[in-house]
């Protein structure tokens, strides 16, 4: 008997085409992720290994006569209409930006899409650092690509995403969540250069999950500190040009450099820089152990890397700390930190598979008890990347 099953938001997307457009329509659908290692280095040229995750963005696309978008979310029940020939860029807050911004940047990009009908469904947690947004715009410009017959490297894509990102999201963005979401590959985590964009798949066995806790908080100082931090970054890097010409970004220094030249940088900006430096090395290092099987020295990359954020680079939060700290104190957990952008979101956690279930029950159990808040907590399968939906089955 055959184990493929019917995928129930397929199925429901394909009913609402029905209802509402009566006309066929392709699917297309992209994963949201989780950063196993590399915190705010993509942005810095730097390393970072990503794994994109069973959580996808659908859109069903169906084209139009005209040069119109007219979009519905089935999460917000909520519909939009833009007109492909007055698109202003910018951030207006809305959902939809990251939508007709993709729409937008690729056809400034001189593919020129032709207009639609879009139904958007997602299952990516929204706001809480697993990528919702490159989600929706990975399937998006795949929608529109196909919509409008046209064929694009899918490191195009990602770059053309993320220029999505900064231009109508307003978020300066590195490359790392559109490109996971391009190219992720079911039971694999993927050492990507965000410079050059050479990557490497590492395989993860089965001797351990990755299992996500949601802190339930999210600090509204999240956005602006994001772009201060790496405003920061920048600094740091032209000040260093003066003794380090041939470097362009902190990808290029080496903490002994850092520390060498670094002495008269405000004390700040030095931590931030600290962070990013030592983090490209947690990243090489963390592949090697990855690839030689080395869970233990892998999970004690991942404190670091949080000890890091914490204290370096200062993008964590309390209730962060605690899911952290209970988790490095509980059976068959290897390694435990902050992912995302920071101020709340997530943990990732690296546990054994036989100790999954006792771990779901004792943080949840600790984690309120200590912040009075209850956790979402996900045991995450690693999927492929984005792909159009073929029928109905998973």
């Amino acid at each position: 008997m055959s184990s493929v099953q019917a995928n129930p938001v397929v199925e429901r997307l394909r009913r609402d085409i029905d209802i509402r457009f009566g006309t066929p329509m392709r699917i297309f659908r992209a994963p949201g992720r989780v950063n196993l290692i590399g915190e705010h280095t993509d942005y810095n040229d730097g390393f970072v290994m990503p794994a994109a995750l069973k959580f996808y963005t659908y859109v069903a696309i169906g084209p139009r006569n005209d040069r119109q978008l007219h979009l519905y979310s089935l999460d917000f029940q909520e519909s939009r209409e833009f007109d492909l020939d007055a698109m202003a860029p910018g951030p207006s807050g809305d959902w939809s930006d990251y939508v007709r911004g993709v729409a937008a940047v690729l056809d400034a990009a001189g593919y020129r899409i032709s207009g639609a009908n879009l139904l958007i469904k997602g299952e990516v947690p929204i706001g809480v650092g697993l990528s919702s947004s490159a989600a929706i715009e990975v399937s998006s410009a795949l929608a529109f690509l196909a919509n409008s017959g046209i064929e694009l490297d899918r490191a195009q894509v990602a770059r053309l995403c993320q220029r999505a990102e900064h231009e109508y999201a307003g978020t300066k963005c590195g490359i790392m969540d559109q490109f996971i979401s391009c190219f992720g590959q079911a039971n694999h985590a993927l050492l990507l250069d965000c410079r050059g964009l050479e990557y490497r798949l590492l395989r993860i066995g089965a001797r351990v999950r990755i299992v996500i806790c949601n802190t339930k908080v999210k600090h509204e100082l999240a956005s602006g500190e994001y772009n201060r931090r790496r405003a920061d970054c920048e600094a740091g890097v032209r000040y260093l040009q003066q003794y380090l010409p041939g470097i362009h970004a902190l990808r290029d220094v080496t903490l002994a450099e850092l520390e060498h030249y670094g002495g008269p940088l405000p004390e700040v900006t030095f931590r931030r820089c600290r962070h990013v430096v030592t983090e490209d090395e947690r990243v090489l290092a963390a592949a090697g152990a990855l690839q030689s099987a080395d869970l233990n020295g892998f999970g004690q990359l991942m404190v670091e890397s949080h000890r890091s954020l914490r204290d370096d680079y200062e993008v964590s939060c309390p209730e962060l700390d605690i899911m952290v700290e209970i988790a490095q104190k509980l059976r068959g957990v290897f390694g435990a930190r902050m992912t995302g952008g920071g101020f709340g979101g997530c943990t990732v956690n690296l546990v054994s598979t036989d100790a999954v279930e006792g771990f779901q029950k004792t943080m949840a159990r600790e984690y309120q008890a200590a912040s009075g808040l209850q956790p979402d907590i996900y045991i995450c399968t690693i999927a492929d990347g984005a792909a159009e939906v073929r029928g109905g089955m998973e």
